[in-house]
């Protein structure tokens, strides 16, 4: 049976029904969800659960991602680990303290990230658009990778770079929709909190991907090891957000499917309301179960699996040594 994300935007209660998760919602519905199709829940409304309903999806190795005061990411439940090794996890320590292993595996991340957001770019250059400056910007900061001598220099590339990429949203999204600079904490306005949300997706599914290895995804080579967050998963997202996040902003948005009036103010911040998120989140979904032929190999995959891909190729490279692969748009 297939696994798919399940989105819960209920209040109420999660619990086990034998061997099936049962959702009772305030409003007085009640609907079961067969555990064995589901690969990760994502929690958008209040939700209560007790250690019986966390039993059967640590059972199943069902990951869930809470998402808090108009979802914003709170944090998530791991189940215990299918894939579980000491080797694997000793090996990623040696590549984070060995500082010429670390750099060698940020540099490709970061190589990766701005090549997709340089590919981004371009095709928009491609339709009417002058985006000549910024894509100069950024394969001049693409270059500069090689040449850094440790990580706070490549972070500063990585940021002028970015930095580039979004001086050209205003341009590429539909009137009345600007990004003007990034700020979030909370999110100024409609663009910015667009970002943010599809930003903290992508950053869930890297977890999620991280999880079915036997990786750690609190030890990152880009972004430090912290107390709060999934730094290895940071990293991984930098990659894949020009390709899953800031696509799926664009197609809403120029499509009109998005419109000002999916977003609400509170607090002098910005955010999508209910409506808005179900909207991103079907075209999100619809992203990640997209499938493109891979050149090596040699089938269609999707987006997820791509995600998927790029984690095992970690985890070979620092296991084997094997040529580390993060994913560079190529379609």
């Amino acid at each position: 049976m297939s696994q798919d994300n399940h989105h819960i935007f209920a209040d109420g209660e999660l619990s086990r029904s034998e061997d099936t998760l049962r959702i009772d919602t305030l409003e007085g519905e009640t609907k079961y969800l067969p555990v064995e199709s589901v690969g990760t829940i994502y929690l958008h409304g209040q939700i209560d659960f007790n250690t019986r309903a966390l039993g059967l999806l640590n059972d199943h190795g069902t990951t869930v991602h809470v998402f808090g005061w108009k979802d914003y990411y709170k944090g998530s439940y791991l189940p215990k680990r299918q894939h579980q090794s000491g080797n694997t996890v000793v090996e990623q320590v040696r590549a984070y303290d060995d500082d010429e292993r670390r750099m060698r595996i940020a540099r490709s991340m970061i190589e990766a990230s701005i090549h997709n957001m340089r590919v981004n770019l371009k095709y928009y250059h491609t339709r009417d658009y002058n985006f000549a400056t910024a894509i100069h910007t950024l394969e001049d900061q693409r270059e500069r990778v090689s040449t850094v001598s440790d990580v706070a220099e490549l972070l500063g590339v990585e940021a002028t770079a970015r930095k580039a990429y979004y001086s050209c949203f205003d341009d590429i999204l539909r009137d009345p929709f600007e990004l003007t600079r990034r700020e979030y904490n909370p999110p100024s306005n409609e663009a910015n909190a667009l970002v943010s949300f599809l930003n903290a997706m992508v950053y869930t599914t890297c977890v999620s991907a991280i999880r079915n290895t036997a990786l750690d995804p609190t030890v990152g080579y880009v972004h430090q090891p912290g107390d709060r967050r999934f730094t290895l998963s940071l990293d991984i997202a930098d990659i894949f957000k020009p390709i899953l996040a800031d696509r799926v902003m664009f197609r809403v948005v120029n499509r009109q499917q998005l419109g000002i009036n999916d977003f609400e103010r509170e607090l002098e911040g910005c955010l999508l309301n209910e409506d808005g998120r179900l909207t991103v989140l079907e075209a999100y979904e619809e992203t990640l179960d997209q499938t493109v032929e891979h050149p090596r190999l040699k089938r269609k995959v999707s987006y997820k699996t791509l995600v998927q891909t790029d984690v095992y190729s970690l985890k070979k490279h620092i296991l084997t040594g094997e040529p580390y692969r993060p994913t560079e748009r190529w379609w």
